[in-house]
């Protein structure tokens, strides 16, 4: 098998102190509370040619710990709404994709459908949606739910939600308005396309009152991984936020999801899986391995405790610190495959709990790299060469330092070996990403039944 003739894509994940869990006890961390930081990771990653920047996001505060919460960051507090933040910083920027993570759990999908289209349109073709089912279980509380929604039911809504927005954003042909001033007609009817859907969960007329842009519609990502979220993938996605540790796991899950995709008639490159990698750059392996250190020294057990018992689903201060990761513990209604990434590391490595927090503190069951500009540049080459990515979404220890530094350090080295581009390829997202645009389904089934 040769070497690969596409090249790495690269998304920067902001998380506004950095993605360690103690990034913002750190003295060079940034506050990261205003528009301003926001403003400066936005620049440096086009200045990069990275090929989006990605926001997160819950609808909850994570307080069930209150005490526990009150000593780390990433309690579900953020300082801004994404899609509102990346309509702001559509203005200060030109090239970079702007990708958000929003619910379809807990959303409408005509007002998602709309929320993202005009983030698309103004960005010029820029936007992306990062589809969840929400597994925190805090968030149900401020829908009107008595309890955590069902795995399964999550996932039945989430499948018909993404089908009415997909829907929705076909709405129009490309050339729907003709603005014909003389003849006095401002769009053509025939290019109206209204959806009609009834549903279990959903019934939209439609259509959707706001135009396609420039790249057609909004890039669907996903970053599901249980069973039911790579059939979603496979069906509807065009790229995967994926958090796999070891090679062997990327490239089954590499294998797997896009052998999925012939069954929904699309191909290979229709779908890019970009795990996440949370680099520790050091000049040297000592100075890597300082840094690291450094972060984890910050760490207080609560917080390390409250996070496993986050990322596990399952409440684990009731056992001893230094003692075994319990056998028996229950599936969690939450997050199916994280929980099972966790567990598995655990069992692999033979952890105890206060083990296995230290160990995902940092990338919280994604990708750890700690090492020389070249050693990641190593490993991130291995993982593309040997198809268990087709990029990667960096997500910097610190910020803006950690983001800095792969920027400095680790990018002109990807560089050099013919990884990464040196311009983008185009102006709207799925340019770069490699991404066809997409036909409107119901203009291309007009054409086929003319045919």
């Amino acid at each position: 098998m040769g070497r690969r003739k596409d090249k790495i894509k690269l998304g920067a994940f902001l998380l506004f102190t950095g993605h360690h869990v103690a990034a913002w006890r750190h003295p060079q961390a940034s506050v990261g509370i205003d528009f301003e930081n926001y403003f400066e990771l936005a620049k440096l990653a086009e200045a990069a040619k990275f090929d989006a920047i990605f926001f997160a996001d819950g609808v909850a505060a994570r307080l069930k710990d209150v005490e526990a919460a009150s000593r780390k960051a990433h309690s579900g507090v953020y300082p801004f709404e994404p899609i509102t933040l990346l309509s702001a910083l559509s203005s200060v920027t030109r090239n970079i994709g702007l990708i958000a993570t929003a619910s379809t759990s807990f959303s409408d999908p005509y007002n998602l459908a709309r929320q993202f289209g005009s983030l698309d349109r103004l960005s010029g073709g820029r936007a992306g949606w990062n589809l969840v089912t929400s597994s925190d279980p805090e968030a149900a509380y401020n829908f009107g739910h008595e309890t955590q929604i069902l795995h399964a039911d999550r996932y039945e809504r989430a499948e018909e939600f993404a089908d009415v927005v997909l829907g929705l954003w076909d709405s129009w042909d490309d050339d729907a308005f003709i603005r014909d001033q003389a003849g006095g007609r401002y769009f053509d009817p025939e290019k109206l396309h209204r959806l009609d859907h009834k549903g279990r969960h959903f019934k939209v007329r439609g259509p959707l009152n706001i135009p396609r842009s420039p790249q057609g519609r909004p890039v669907l990502v996903q970053a599901g991984a249980s069973g039911p979220g790579k059939e979603l993938a496979a069906r509807t996605a065009e790229a995967i936020f994926a958090a796999h540790i070891t090679l062997e796991e990327a490239k089954a899950f590499y294998s797997d999801v896009k052998g999925k995709l012939g069954a929904y008639r699309r191909s290979p490159d229709d779908l890019k899986i970009l795990p996440g990698i949370f680099p520790v750059v050091g000049r040297s392996e000592t100075e890597a391995q300082e840094k690291f250190e450094a972060l984890q020294e910050l760490i207080q057990p609560q917080v390390g405790l409250n996070l496993l018992s986050q990322l596990s689903g399952v409440d684990l201060s009731s056992y001893p610190l230094d003692g075994p990761i319990p056998s028996n513990l229950p599936v969690t209604n939450a997050g199916k495959s994280r929980q099972e990434l966790v567990l598995d590391l655990a069992r692999r490595e033979n952890l105890t709990i206060r083990q296995l927090y230290l160990r995902i503190a940092g990338a919280r069951g994604h990708w750890q790299v700690v090492g020389t500009p070249s050693q990641i540049a190593d490993a991130m080459e291995e993982r593309f060469e040997n198809y268990g990515a087709d990029g990667f979404n960096i997500m910097a220890p610190i910020m803006p330092g950690g983001l800095v530094d792969f920027i400095e350090l680790v990018v002109p080295e990807l560089r050099r070996r013919g990884l990464f581009r040196t311009e983008y390829e185009g102006t709207t997202l799925r340019e770069n990403l490699g991404l066809k645009r997409p036909v409107n389904r119901f203009a291309a089934g007009t054409a086929a039944a003319a045919e």
